[in-house]
């Protein structure tokens, strides 16, 4: 009994802690106002060792008809115009890991870092026969363009409780490509989100926990369907077992998914082409360049979110893109989700910078890069 009230007196004591540093940081350091001006007017070069080496990896590579998209689409013309843009933005860093990014070599690199920035305390054997199975000429890239200097539109659609009522799902079905995440809720909402799906983007971690916390929303099944693509974030072990067994049709056969049934999420064996991986370095370049918040010194478990991620993603495959449903400076006017039934405020967890994530989707549609859509709350 001694023991237990112990344990009790010390978990509320840590979560106390906890909070209260998180506090004092939100408090310190999140004036949106204060870090819009402070990003936008920033020449800051400097970044981390631990991208700054493995960077110059991709310095010298060519990017075939860059030069052309460059001058004909809005999202690389903005780059290339624009100073700040430039020292951040580097088509070059491999978006995707696939079959041919393993190597002897670059196990000895990645295995230095952790999940999902690199791969260490990871089984080898894991990672090399999953990637193995991305063998398809398809595996390292998201789409094909229609002819090499092709203008690609896409739509990137968060959950924010921004979209319920904006009847934005006509503009939404109008791009080439829509990326939605997690708990991805179109049946009767359609005229508000759309239902065409391109991209489900998500961890094993958040796909599961969306299906079992959305479920009474009618979040029942992630998005299929022939056209539908996979985008699994390593962020840890997890992902690389649940992309494995989805593809090769079989159970999990081991870790905390044991015993589970990947087709049951994706159906049953689909095809290769269906199922892409982000890559660490693509994850560690966004998150230096980008989302590099102060959280990094203080939780081992800070990433971008999810929705965060599959909006980096589509900024450098993509050459026009919009944002719906992601948090805005009044989100404060709006449910957390646009499908609750009631009124919820907008959760901050610990492990991701959601502020830092809202003033950088400021500055990006300032600079015009992309469209963020906001709206007012109608009274």
């Amino acid at each position: 009994m001694t023991i237990s009230l112990r344990k009790c007196v010390f978990l509320v004591g840590a979560l106390c802690v906890s909070v209260t540093i998180t506090t004092i940081m939100y408090g310190q350091y999140y004036d949106l106002d204060f870090f819009h001006d402070r990003l936008a007017n920033s020449q800051d070069t400097e970044f981390d060792s631990i991208w700054t080496c493995d960077e110059e990896l991709w310095d010298n590579t060519t990017a075939t008809g860059e030069e052309k998209l460059e001058g004909l689409c809005p999202l690389r013309k903005a780059v290339k115009k624009d100073d700040f843009l430039r020292l951040r933005f580097n088509f070059k860093v491999p978006v995707l890991q696939w079959a041919g990014s393993f190597s002897r070599s670059e196990w000895g690199r990645l295995e230095t870092y952790m999940p999902p920035y690199g791969w260490k305390g990871l089984p080898q054997d894991v990672v090399r026969s999953t990637l193995a199975l991305l063998n398809d000429s398809s595996s390292s890239r998201l789409f094909e363009r229609r002819w090499p200097d092709q203008c690609v539109r896409c739509a990137v659609v968060g959950n924010g409780g921004i979209l319920r009522g904006s009847k934005q799902g006509r503009a939404i079905d109008s791009h080439h490509f829509v990326f939605r995440v997690n708990g991805a809720i179109t049946k009767h909402f359609e005229e508000d989100v759309g239902t065409k799906t391109s991209f489900y983007g998500f961890t094993t971690n958040t796909m599961k926990n969306s299906l079992n916390s959305y479920r009474k929303d009618g979040f029942t099944k992630v998005p299929r369907g022939r056209r539908v693509r996979y985008i699994f974030i390593p962020s840890n072990e997890r992902d690389y077992v649940m992309m494995s067994a989805a593809i090769e049709g079989l159970n999990v056969i081991s870790g905390h998914d044991k015993g589970d049934w990947p087709s049951r999420y994706f159906g049953f064996k689909p095809p290769v082409q269906h199922f892409k991986m982000l890559h660490p370095d693509f994850i560690t370049y966004v998150t230096q360049r980008f989302l590099k918040s102060p959280l990094l010194k203080y939780n081992q478990l800070y990433m971008p979110s999810t929705g965060a991620l599959m909006l980096l993603t589509a900024l450098h495959v993509c050459d026009q893109v919009s944002a719906y449903g992601f948090i805005t400076k009044n989100f404060a006017d709006f449910s957390d989700h646009y499908y609750d039934a009631v009124m919820l405020p907008l959760l901050f967890y610990a492990n991701h910078d959601m502020q830092m994530e809202s003033w950088l989707w400021e500055v990006l549609h300032a600079r015009k890069v992309m469209s963020l859509y906001k709206r007012t709350k109608v009274k």
